[in-house]
């Protein structure tokens, strides 16, 4: 999958529906063939045995490989592609365009983007689906033995500004930092992953206090967004009514 041509590798099984996301640095075999290992790692730790594979023709070049692994390739034909993924991430890609509208960043630097899906997935996993092979367990509870605490994991809304704790030390170092909320991490304490607006990258905190969300911290994800070189990330079209002074966003994946 790719949102303004930042790749993912994307799976989902197709009786227990538990999807993965993950994004990589490029399309090589070697990279592609890593996150499949890493999806083949978590089905065995719970008892799953991979055997078959559904996929597209840029698959072709990994028979091989997975041959290897005890995994029979099927690939669909030219111009043809696997149902279940592909309306998977069709699924994946609205939820991603929801997000992106009631934001009120005019761009998105690439980490943000990523989380966006990441979190899209995470939600996905942890409902039952109507035709999994469970009526009351979660995808996600079926593979990795974790379970949702509405109290621990379902504290913060996407995109919420937070000042995290920090560790405290005997230095005159500010005792908090500016971040945003991004989803639960799904551990047991109930953390969060937040995006740090000094860094621009991931953190994963236990403490924090949600307060506004000042123009400055939006002005500051646009500027991470012009430290990103290699994507433009999601651009937003703002229109503006003169009657209500009101503004509408359409976001481009």
């Amino acid at each position: 999958m790719a949102i303004n041509k930042i790749p993912f590798v994307i799976t989902v099984s197709r009786h227990i529906h538990f999807g993965t996301a993950e994004l990589i640095r490029n399309k090589s075999k070697t990279t592609i063939m890593t996150s499949i290992r890493q999806v083949v790692r978590a089905y065995d730790a719970r008892g799953f045995k991979v055997r078959n594979i559904l996929g597209d023709g840029r698959f072709e070049c990994f028979r091989n490989a997975l041959a290897d692994m005890g995994i029979t390739l099927n690939v669909a034909s030219r111009n043809k592609h696997v149902p279940e993924v592909e309306r998977y991430i069709r699924t994946i890609k609205e939820r991603v365009r929801a997000i992106a509208s009631v934001l009120p960043f005019r761009q998105y630097p690439l980490r943000l983007i990523a989380e966006m899906v990441y979190n899209a997935v995470f939600w996905l996993n942890t409902f039952p689906h109507k035709d999994g092979v469970h009526a009351t367990i979660s995808p996600r509870t079926l593979i990795t033995g974790l379970g949702i605490d509405i109290n621990k994991h379902c504290k913060l809304p996407f995109s919420t500004y937070v000042q995290v704790h920090e560790e405290g030390d005997s230095l005159l170092r500010p005792r908090t930092s500016g971040a945003i909320a991004l989803r639960p991490t799904g551990n047991e304490q109930g953390g969060h992953y937040f995006l740090s607006l000094h860094s621009g990258k991931r953190l994963n905190r236990y403490a924090w206090t949600e307060m506004p969300m000042p123009n400055e911290v939006i002005a500051q994800i646009h500027r991470l967004v012009i430290a990103a070189e290699k994507y433009d990330g999601i651009v937003c079209k703002e229109m503006y009514c003169p009657s209500k002074w009101t503004r509408m966003k359409t976001a481009t994946i």
